[in-house]
């Protein structure tokens, strides 16, 4: 089940060159969320303001700050006429997640293609909005790009970057393979005309998140979703500090995949299983010394083609310092994810925050 994974899709992410990009160059609307993100705003705005691209606009939606977000937001408006920026009153009357903001944005965009990162991503290149908007072909109306998160020391950032890497290989794979599920909402683009087309949030105004992942989920299909992982198309976030903090992120992230589709819900429970059955079959009938020398090698060779193939995966992404350290994340990811989603069932969350 393992090997059907691997071979069968994460192997995908190598092999992949796109068949048919857009030779034209179509307005496009960056929109950007942004909370209390001052000194992020301050840093890594100019360089999607200044992108080399022939028409586009930024759209900031300032949800409530009550730093100097806004100070910041109108200096910029003065230098830069594609700029626009809308706000939310820090007193509005009623509790909201995020997806208030981004409907507020897409509303507010100009133009029909829509590229969406957050206020503290910065893009890796000024050819950020080129490489992603080239796949908006007719029947295109979803990009999957990959955000990464900046490399830094502690286990703590090798367990975030080799989760993010883990998670873009899965989405990008399976994406080629036609059957996409999710995207992530530092590095995605898609029509205007899609999110009102399918009543935008509608049918998750419930949830906390899920306004990248979940709505991919909910209007995706096998022609209309492309991917880009071009280096110069990535974007760059600085990675949760402590180790707390990242399973936060990660319950929310994982509450919102219990609504996606019931046939993806299968399909990543089946790898999630099949690995984590895998490993204890192979401690239990160890611990009954069965079959040793077997078991060794086939735990041999289920290390060898997870490090070849995630290997091959890094080199795409650019990733780095992560190789080995994977086989760690291998073994005791689907323990943690089996944590925090009985965590999850057992105590709701009622606060509405990013």
């Amino acid at each position: 089940m393992q090997a059907w994974f691997y071979f069968g899709y994460y192997l995908q992410v190598h092999r992949y060159s796109p068949k048919e990009i857009k030779t034209t160059q179509d307005p496009v609307t960056v929109i950007i969320c942004a909370k209390n993100e001052a000194e992020n705003l301050r840093s890594f705005l100019p360089l999607i303001l200044e992108q080399e691209y022939p028409k586009f606009q930024v759209v900031v939606v300032n949800d409530g700050s009550k730093d100097a977000t806004p100070e910041i937001l109108a200096a910029f408006e003065k230098k830069y006429t594609h700029l626009y920026v809308t706000n939310i009153e820090h007193t509005h009357p009623y509790p909201h997640a995020k997806k208030l903001a981004q409907t507020i944005g897409i509303k507010a965009a100009a133009y029909d293609q829509l590229l969406f990162t957050d206020a503290d991503c910065r893009p890796a290149s000024p050819h950020w909005i080129e490489k992603m908007q080239a796949h908006f072909l007719p029947r295109r109306e979803i990009i999957l790009g990959y955000g990464a998160y900046e490399r830094r020391k502690g286990i703590t950032n090798k367990f975030i970057r080799t989760d993010t890497a883990w998670i873009a290989q899965q989405y990008l794979s399976f994406t080629i393979r036609h059957k996409p599920f999710m995207g992530v909402g530092r590095n995605l683009a898609y029509r205007r005309s899609l999110f009102f087309n399918n009543k935008g949030f509608a049918n998750q105004l419930h949830l906390q998140s899920g306004d990248d992942d979940l709505f991919v989920n909910q209007t995706s299909n096998s022609t209309n979703t492309a991917v880009e992982f071009h280096p110069d198309s990535f974007t760059y976030s600085e990675p949760m500090l402590t180790f707390n903090n990242w399973l936060r992120q990660k319950r929310r992230h994982l509450t919102a995949g219990t609504n996606y589709h019931w046939k993806h819900k299968l399909t990543i429970a089946t790898e999630v299983i099949s690995r984590e059955y895998f490993y204890v079959s192979i401690i239990v009938l160890l611990s009954f010394w069965k079959l040793p020398g077997y078991l060794i090698l086939l735990l041999l060779f289920r290390w060898i083609m997870h490090l070849w193939i995630f290997k091959l995966t890094m080199r795409k992404l650019g990733e780095k310092g992560i190789w080995l350290f994977s086989i760690i994340y291998d073994l005791f990811m689907p323990v943690i994810s089996g944590y925090l989603m009985l965590k999850s069932g057992m105590k709701k969350n009622k606060k509405f925050n990013w």
